[in-house]
């Protein structure tokens, strides 16, 4: 299981939980898991988010998670 962290404005789409578990080994399982759990964060997440995975950020989804990793889930960071 993954534990994800919710920053502050999705936590109204997952019954106002601020972390949530989903069984996932990559962060593209651990995407869709959280859709298939929460249908409301669809758009969210298609729009484009960013996971930080022990601190560091990813934007693969292939990218694995590690057991035990501390997990957030984010705005997509946008740079210029």
């Amino acid at each position: 299981m993954v534990e994800v962290n919710l920053w502050s404005g999705m936590r109204r789409f997952v019954g106002d939980e601020l972390v949530v578990e989903v069984e996932a080994e990559t962060i593209g399982e651990m995407l869709d898991a959280l859709v298939a759990a929460h249908p409301a964060l669809e758009p969210i997440i298609a729009q484009g988010v960013s996971v930080a995975v022990d601190g560091e950020i990813h934007v693969g989804r292939h990218v694995p998670i590690p057991p035990g990793a501390e997990v957030y889930l984010m705005n997509r960071l946008k740079g210029g």
